[in-house]
């Protein structure tokens, strides 16, 4: 391993900030907040969503109402999309009105 090209591994302290639960761990990341736990000094790094309180690990999924969502884009933008398909469609009644003005 070359020297001086690593980052600094520390000891560290991240905690659930919505439980309060520490995970006690080594870490690259940086705090200047630190907390002396067993007699040793810690970093200490607040987290939003551990293991502790993830949705899937805690059987607490939030299922998404896609179809409602899809209905809700359709309405305020179905007009004004146009994809492959209904460029082809667009373009062959365009064809179709260019070559009924020409006979």
């Amino acid at each position: 391993m070359r020297q001086g090209i690593h980052p600094e591994y520390r000891k560290t302290v991240f905690i659930d900030a919505n439980t309060g639960k520490e995970y006690l761990t080594r870490s690259t990341k940086v705090s200047n907040e630190k907390r002396t736990i067993n007699g040793e000094e810690y970093q200490v790094i607040s987290l939003e969503i551990t293991a502790d309180t993830h949705p899937f690990w805690t059987g607490k999924m939030h299922h998404l109402d896609t179809a409602g969502r899809i209905d809700r884009f359709n309405k305020r933008f179905g007009g004004q999309i146009v994809g492959a398909k209904r460029k082809t469609v667009r373009k062959a009644a365009t064809a179709t009105e260019d070559s009924g003005e020409e006979s």
